[in-house]
């Protein structure tokens, strides 16, 4: 469930914090006060996209915090894949806002959003404002027998999209693949060429690096001659050369050595040091000499790093480019040279595939089509507790012709709320505050298949009032039994049913505005149903009112139980 949570310089929200309760949550106040604000501030705290004006005025960061806390193993284990600490069931959500950058954290490790859509996804369902709507879309749908039939259809879905990838893969490279003898023919021909362009060079991996470092030498080869013969004067053994003057040094040592036993040690290094210098001027002359006549090695150089460049700039930016782009044409000559057994491997590979996808897809919408039917049957009767008392509500299926990642069914919910009238979809039949009871009928079925605790109604109430208001605080309370709801609403049969009542303000100094949020007692709620209930003026007659229709639901509420 969620436990809490703490908000700073959102929009008009200096700073709050809320503790939630188990069961119905329910949240009042004034238009304007700020209420959805503070479902936006969870949204903007699990992912959802926030204006660049969103910071509080003067402020310059926002910060939202969210504390769940679950006993879910699943969960628990979900969290440990992906490496996220694990504290006594409490998982910390938060998002530090500044400067049009954000920063996620789940319980103080840095994370990108997409993990914390994931891990929100498994701890809270929120219901916006206009989500109703998306039942016009058929897609919702399909979506919705999805998540009622989760368990049945298992991995079932991943293996299909994995199925239609294949095939359409093969599909795509057998279309390709048709082609006149003619055109074939030509593709034979400058495939060979480009092969044998390619073969002849007899390109070796690395050896691009090695001509570029031979080319800088050879091309710099007087320079380098130059400042050799230089070392070699200097290190040589004309007169004042250091081997010159190490071998006179040398003489000396051996003259004297006899004299003192102590300068054995300086004599054995100054023949080292000879010995070096030695070894060092015939490396030298040795190198020196290498380096007659560089011009010729360096044309060959030149040109094959000419070569080299040349296949770079057709065929790929490195040696290694080359080759695999000489084997893929291989490959591909390969094909065009035994176009038809090619052609025949390739068709049969694309029957084997779409026979696949097809079973599996069969095997899908058969799930599909059985579960909808319980799916179906048990929203009707979501419906009837919702005030639609002589509704009927099913699901028609069609076939599409192309397969897809989610199978063929083209599937869609169909109703009808009045006798006599035939089933018709959705969108041609339902208003904005039917599509709303349809949602939450919905919801009530799936709340029974999901493992979310906490679900979020931002103003499920829209276009409803009277009786069917009733009925659908009812169903909000009959949810809560099993999860926790928090709840935005504007009427007081929908507030009368709290377990937990917040009232939302917005108060201002003359300088600044700000949305605060309390929980009230018991007379505080009296006083809040009073507030909806009567409008401007609150009597007595109107306060008698609002006592009744607490004592009301909490009468309900323990036929429930």
């Amino acid at each position: 469930m969620l436990v809490s949570l703490h908000v700073k310089n959102f929009a008009i929200i200096d700073e709050l914090e809320v503790y939630f309760k188990d069961h119905l949550n329910i949240l009042t106040g004034e238009t304007g006060a700020g209420k959805s604000i503070i479902i936006g501030s969870i949204n903007a705290a699990l992912g959802a996209k926030v204006s660049k004006d969103i910071l509080r005025s003067g402020a310059d960061y926002a910060l939202i915090e969210l504390v769940f806390e679950t006993k879910d193993e699943g969960i628990q284990r979900t969290m440990e894949e992906m490496d996220l600490p694990w504290e006594d069931g409490m998982i910390i959500v938060s998002r530090k806002i500044k400067a049009g950058k954000s920063i996620f954290k789940i319980n103080g490790e840095t994370v990108t959003i997409a993990t914390v859509s994931f891990i929100a996804g498994l701890l809270i369902d929120i219901h916006g404002q206009h989500e109703h709507q998306s039942l016009l879309h058929k897609a919702k749908h399909l979506e919705i027998v999805d998540r009622f039939a989760k368990d049945e259809i298992g991995t079932l879905k991943e293996e299909l999209e994995q199925s239609y990838h294949l095939y359409s893969r093969l599909k795509q490279e057998y279309e390709d693949a048709i082609i006149d003898e003619d055109r074939r023919l030509r593709e034979i021909s400058f495939l060979e060429y480009e092969v044998n362009e390619i073969q002849n060079a007899q390109l070796v991996l690395g050896e691009d690096e090695e001509l570029e470092a031979a080319y800088k030498k050879l091309s710099n080869a007087n320079t380098i001659a130059e400042g050799m013969q230089a070392v070699h004067q200097l290190t040589g053994y004309e007169a004042s050369a250091a081997g010159d003057t190490m071998g006179r040094a040398l003489k000396q040592l051996m003259k004297i050595v006899e004299y003192d036993e102590r300068l054995q040690g300086i004599l054995n290094q100054a023949t080292d040091i000879e010995n070096l210098l030695n070894d060092f001027n015939k490396d030298l002359s040795q190198y020196i000499s290498d380096m007659d006549n560089p011009e010729e090695e360096l044309d060959e150089v030149a040109k094959r790093l000419d070569l080299i460049n040349h296949l770079k700039s057709k065929y790929g930016g490195s040696i290694d480019h080359i080759i695999k782009y000489k084997e893929e044409c291989e490959i591909k000559l390969e094909k065009y040279q035994d176009y038809d057994a090619y052609l025949r491997k390739l068709k049969a590979s694309l029957k084997d595939a779409e026979e696949q996808l097809k079973e599996l897809c069969e095997r899908l919408s058969k799930i599909r089509k059985k579960e909808a039917k319980t799916l179906t049957k048990e929203i009707r009767e979501a419906l009837i507790s919702l005030n639609f008392l002589d509704v009927r509500f099913e699901m028609i299926f069609e076939q599409n012709k192309n397969y897809t990642s989610n199978g063929y069914d083209d599937a869609e919910f169909i109703i009808s709320t009045n006798p006599g009238e035939p089933l018709r979809p959705l969108a041609k039949v339902a208003s904005g505050g039917e599509l709303s009871r349809i949602m939450l009928g919905i919801k009530s079925i799936l709340a029974q298949k999901d493992d979310i605790a906490t679900m979020i109604f931002d103003e499920i109430d829209t276009g409803i009032s009277g009786r069917t208001a009733q009925k659908v605080s009812e169903q909000l309370a009959k949810i809560a039994k099993h999860h926790q709801i928090i709840c935005i609403t504007h009427l007081a049969q929908i507030a009368a049913m709290a377990d937990s009542h917040y009232r939302i303000e917005k108060n201002t100094d003359g300088h600044s505005t700000q949305t605060q949020i309390k929980e009230l007692s018991k007379e505080e709620s009296i006083e809040e149903l009073s507030r909806i209930l009567g409008g401007a003026e609150i009597t007595e007659r109107v306060i008698e009112s609002a006592k009744e229709m607490k004592e009301l639901a909490n009468s309900a509420k323990k036929h429930m139980l």
